[in-house]
């Protein structure tokens, strides 16, 4: 299970998490450790996109998370969580967490899964030069980390379609139903 922290304008217009310039850049880093998005759940600390689409606050995402993520991890059951961004990780692991010193170590979540964090890709598409380099290095081995750990506690489970997921294609028809509506 994938968490990000809250929808951006791509993802309201499509009601999917992570399709927008996010998602498209997590789909390549999780190519590049061998996982498709078809084989993993997506979901997201808040369902609604906060104004100005700023970061949602520690109170907006355990609000939101302890009524509808809760749920979710209730009914997917996951074997490993993986945390994108500081809002994920403070509801997953503790508030006073921090993405920059937290990232990559594994812990356990209150729902006793275990769970890495890593940067949100929209951090990623924000930086530049040797930080974006570095940063990037980082995330890579943050879901390898991830993708081992699943394969430890799930071996027969296959992490990777044959061609990556177009999620923009697969939900055009979900986002041209909601404009219509």
């Amino acid at each position: 299970m994938l968490v990000g922290e809250g929808p951006g304008g791509v993802e309201d217009e499509y009601g999917v998490p992570l399709v927008g310039p996010s998602g498209q850049l997590l789909d390549k880093a999780l190519w590049s450790v061998g996982v498709t998005r078809d084989k993993v759940y997506t979901t997201n600390i808040v369902k609604c996109r906060p104004k100005a689409n700023r970061t949602p606050t520690i109170e907006e995402g355990t609000f939101c998370a302890s009524r509808w993520l809760d749920e979710e991890i209730a009914c997917v059951n996951p074997k490993i969580i993986v945390a994108l961004g500081s809002v994920a990780l403070k509801y997953l692991h503790q508030p006073e967490a921090r993405i920059t010193r937290d990232r990559g170590q594994w812990f356990t979540t209150k729902h006793g899964i275990s769970a890495i964090a890593t940067y949100h890709p929209a951090y990623l598409l924000r930086l530049t030069g040797k930080d974006l380099t570095k940063a990037k290095w980082e995330v890579y081995y943050d879901l390898k980390a991830a993708v081992d750990k699943c394969g430890e506690l799930s071996p027969e489970y296959g992490l990777k379609s044959e061609i990556p997921t177009n999620l923009l294609a697969l939900f055009g028809e979900r986002r041209d139903n909601r404009k219509q509506k």
